[in-house]
């Protein structure tokens, strides 16, 4: 039963990933595509790493750190792109 919901979880971590993978073809806005590519990629390594937890719940103490490595890491870089990306479009409207 838990070797099922392990896969299960490493199986959806892996859709989220291509899923936000799927909107940078779109014409949407460099932002629209950052955001959906940073929440689908946080969220399916979040998954993964959920799944490790229950194939492998020894190493406990290191999974939880990178759950908590990737919520905090991904949320800033997030952030941090959104403004550089937001200032180079004023660079750019400037010229």
């Amino acid at each position: 039963m838990i070797d099922t919901l392990s896969y299960g979880l490493i199986i959806v971590g892996i859709i989220f990933w291509f899923w936000g993978t799927l909107p940078l073809i779109g014409n949407r806005s460099v932002l629209f595509k950052l955001h959906s590519l940073s929440v689908s990629d946080t969220l399916g390594s979040m998954a993964i790493v959920v799944g490790l937890l229950l194939k492998i719940p020894n190493e406990w103490s290191l999974l939880v750190l990178a759950i908590m490595t990737l919520a905090i890491w991904n949320t800033v870089l997030g952030y941090v792109l959104a403004y550089c990306s937001s200032s180079n479009e004023k660079i750019i409207n400037k010229k």
